[in-house]
């Protein structure tokens, strides 16, 4: 058993930093699954937003006066 091992299963500050290690990460993935979330809300908004437009000038042009 080495010197770590023995360490983190006493709960002494290695399992301390190793707890506090896994929160960051797990910290981090949320800021991340977040950021990815927005950014596809985002784009299929957007998408819908311009296809909206598009229809919209065809529907105007089919519909003018010439």
């Amino acid at each position: 058993m080495s010197h770590e091992t023995s360490a983190a299963q006493h709960g002494t500050p290695a399992e301390k930093k190793d707890k506090k290690a896994r929160k960051a990460r797990k910290d981090e993935e949320g800021w991340f699954e977040r950021g990815v979330a927005l950014r596809a809300g985002f784009y299929i908004f957007g998408t819908h937003l311009f296809a909206g437009f598009i229809w919209l000038l065809f529907y105007l042009g089919e519909h003018a006066h010439k």
